[in-house]
């Protein structure tokens, strides 16, 4: 169980209501971390950003030279492109705390 899971649905996005979050997950294939990665990014943006937020997922065995421009070295990694600044967070998103603090979507206690 987690002890901040109140405070969680209580936090709000920083900036305004309307603000979009463009969201980049780099991955390397259909890999179980791949996978893992995706759906909790998507349950985690469903619970704090519904309606608010767009996940752009990029494959870099398909299109190895995307990485170039988010400096990616590690996979999966999430990289907040909107609202700035940028933030990147490596792994497979498991850690839903650590998510919404990478995220600014949770302040850090």
């Amino acid at each position: 169980m987690d002890v901040n899971s109140d405070k969680r649905t209580k936090e709000k996005p920083k900036g305004d209501a309307n603000d979009k979050w463009i969201l980049r997950l780099y991955i390397a294939g259909q890999t179980p971390k791949a996978i893992t990665a995706f759906a909790n990014l998507t349950k985690i943006c469903e619970e704090q950003l519904k309606g608010k937020y767009s996940i752009e997922v990029i494959d870099l065995l398909k299109n190895p030279q995307l990485g170039a421009a988010d400096q990616i070295f590690a996979l999966p990694t999430l990289v907040r492109k909107l609202p700035v600044p940028v933030r990147k967070i490596i792994g497979d998103l498991s850690n839903t705390e650590r998510v919404l603090i990478g995220l600014d979507l949770l302040p850090v206690s």
